[in-house]
């Protein structure tokens, strides 16, 4: 018997396959398991901090629907009664995804059941209701540029924006730019898309330059919209060395030459990569873009970046070698051209 008992909206893509890999319904190679499982640790990670927010009445959307699991008539998590406390209660009774990878999954789930029987529905609805296509890029697919191991691709457009999209792209072309928010908001944007907050109860900074989604080709600039305060930005420098040992805690547990796999910590910092129409409709101030289109927008890549781990605030995606590399990763990646 399947542990989805209804199949996910997303059983089509790849995150889905990876799904079924992490829960154990399909028995196949330990990379590619734990290629999964680092997805569903970044969309347990983008829950957990939407939960945790201030904000999480406004941001924490979509509220999670799920059966009762001993009573199939009921809604243990109802969207209509938002019980934001007994979501956070499940959250913490799931056992870690890391761990997930290292027993059979059949003892975890009754090991996640006996702490709290809607832990187990919980996680299957955090992986079932993103509607984002997410994947871990293996090494040789990463922007080094970027100095986080925590590199995915992420395409969070459906059919017809990414449709309407190539068809503006053959118009106008189009260029790459970051686009910095912070990672509570996420848990959204992967179901929703990126949409205008402007004026909206979603806005959490000013729309100085008018109503659109913000972006900017400087690292710099969307690392200040993600959170990540100055301290946690360098320029490469002489003193490149000093800083990147700050993350070597995170490495003394992996065998030489391998990555860490997991999110170390609950203190995370993460940026997008967009792929950006360069009509007459974006609007350049300066190092800051706005697109009032949500259609010319798709974003690419995503980064996450944990404590100790530093941003490099000198990537400008409109610099020559940049951008042709940006082409090489994602020309192996997406038929975007």
């Amino acid at each position: 018997m399947s542990l989805f008992p209804v199949p996910p909206t997303v059983c089509e893509r790849e995150l889905c396959v990876f799904a079924f890999q992490t829960l154990g319904v399909m028995n196949e190679a330990a990379d590619e398991i734990a290629t999964g499982a680092q997805v569903v640790d970044l969309l347990v990670s983008m829950c957990r901090s939407a939960l945790e927010s201030p904000r999480k009445v406004v941001i924490f959307e979509p509220y999670p629907s799920v059966v009762d699991p001993n009573d199939p008539q009921t809604l243990a998590f109802n969207p209509r009664k938002k019980d934001y406390d007994r979501v956070m209660r499940a959250l913490d009774s799931l056992t870690s995804i890391r761990e997930m990878t290292q027993a059979p999954y059949l003892e975890i789930k009754k090991q996640m059941d006996r702490h709290d029987p809607l832990a187990h529905p919980l996680l299957q609805w955090v992986i079932s209701s993103n509607r984002s296509h997410i994947v871990k890029l293996p090494v040789t697919r990463q922007l080094k540029f970027m100095h986080t191991p925590h590199q995915f691709l992420l395409l969070s457009s459906p059919p017809a924006k990414e449709s309407n999209f190539r068809a503006a792209k053959n118009l106008f072309g189009s260029t790459f730019a970051f686009h910095g928010s912070h990672i509570e908001n996420w848990h959204s944007i992967l179901r929703n898309g990126l949409v205008v907050a402007s004026n909206t109860r979603l806005q959490l900074h000013g729309a100085i330059y008018g109503n659109g989604i913000y972006l900017s080709p400087m690292s710099s600039i969307s690392f200040g919209y993600s959170g990540m305060n100055k301290k946690q930005q360098k320029v490469t420098s002489k003193d490149e060395m000093a800083a990147s040992s700050k993350t070597s805690v995170h490495l003394q547990s992996q065998k030489k030459g391998e990555q860490p796999q997991f999110l170390q910590s609950r203190n995370l910092k993460c940026i997008a990569l967009c792929e950006v129409i360069t009509s007459p409709d974006l609007h350049k101030h300066g190092d800051i873009w706005v697109v009032p289109n949500t259609d010319h927008v798709c974003t690419r890549f995503f980064f996450v970046y944990e404590d100790g781990q530093v941003g490099d605030t000198s990537i400008n995606t409109q610099d020559p070698g940049i951008h042709r590399e940006i082409l090489r990763v994602i020309g192996n990646q997406t038929a975007t051209g």
